[in-house]
């Protein structure tokens, strides 16, 4: 397959390499001094003591690149827009598209059952509709990833979870395809798992109740999700939170499974810290603000989870990484 992987950084470098070594033609949208030694030296991912080398195609101008058979976004949510211009050179007749990012995806609303619960305005996530009007419901495909990695120099991407490394996918109407059994393959034979989800959204709220309440108390103390789990001076606020967080999912998935403070929890920065501590633009809608207002359309009263988002918000701004 032609595939091409949008937004090229930490993650979707190592499955540039995986799917690469797997045999596809992968090209890279990706920018900055991570392009430049990816042109001059070939892509790089390290698990543990491996490292393996691929030579890929990439550019900051997708013009460049072709039509693909399969695009793969790995933006972070706050970047998604860059699609508006730069996802139609690569796209052919039956280029699919895999939105794989945090929280709740501006397609959310697209396609959904007819059972499931009234969506919220979910405006903010695509403003001015200008993803709606260039990227048609037949060609999204939804993805959930679980991985951790970090680029550790300019074209060397590190894997940091090697025995959990998964990406999910689904049509966004939930339907079964040939498409995704295909796609599935692909990604197996490239060692990144994806097993079968029947709901898409199901999984998508699964890894959004750590997100949106965890990962952005991490963010307030500066701590890794474990810290946070294991800190006794947390210990009756984290159940509170994700109580809270629980009864928005199922408000939306009733199946999708609760998670507690027993749970496993990686002893790393989740992305949301990641991001405030380099001074990126911070996925503060999609993590934090989209979330409750599922809560509002649901009537829940969630005044733990609207506390940390109000001083989210507000460690965002003070620093100038959100303008929400």
């Amino acid at each position: 397959m032609r595939i091409c992987i949008f937004g090229a950084g930490a993650v979707g470098s190592h499955f540039a390499v995986r799917l690469a070594l797997a045999g596809h033609d992968v090209c890279c949208v990706m920018r900055g001094p991570h392009l430049e030694a990816v042109k001059a030296g070939g892509l790089k991912l390290r698990v543990g003591d491996a490292e393996y080398s691929a030579r890929i195609k990439a550019s900051d101008d997708p013009a460049t690149l072709g039509a693909q058979d399969l695009v793969i976004s790995t933006l972070k949510a706050t970047a998604v827009n860059s699609l508006v211009t730069g996802l139609p050179p690569l796209l052919g007749d039956d280029t699919a598209v895999v939105f794989a990012q945090n929280g709740i995806p501006w397609w959310y609303d697209l396609g959904l059952a007819a059972d499931h619960p009234a969506t919220p305005d979910l405006g903010i996530l695509d403003p001015g509709g200008r993803l709606r009007a260039t990227i048609p419901m037949h060609r999204i495909i939804g993805g959930v990833i679980f991985s951790s990695n970090e680029v550790i120099a300019p074209g060397i991407a590190a894997n940091l979870s090697p025995d959990r490394n998964v990406l999910l996918i689904g049509e966004c109407d939930d339907r079964a395809s040939e498409r995704i059994e295909r796609l599935r393959a692909v990604l197996g034979e490239a060692s990144i798992a994806s097993p079968v989800v029947p709901r898409i959204r199901e999984a998508i709220w699964s890894k959004l109740l750590t997100n949106m309440s965890m990962s952005v108390l991490c963010l307030l103390t500066g701590q890794t999700a474990r810290a946070v789990r294991d800190d006794e001076a947390l210990r009756d606020v984290v159940p509170r939170l994700l109580d809270e967080a629980n009864s928005i999912a199922q408000s939306c998935c009733p199946d999708v499974k609760r998670v507690t403070r027993s749970g496993p929890a990686p002893d790393h920065k989740p992305s949301i810290l990641q991001d405030y501590e380099l001074g990126r633009a911070m996925e503060i809608d999609v993590l934090v603000k989209a979330p409750a207002a599922f809560a509002r359309a649901a009537g829940l009263s969630t005044p733990m989870l609207d506390l940390l988002a109000g001083l989210a918000i507000r460690q965002a701004r003070d620093k100038g990484l959100y303008q929400g």
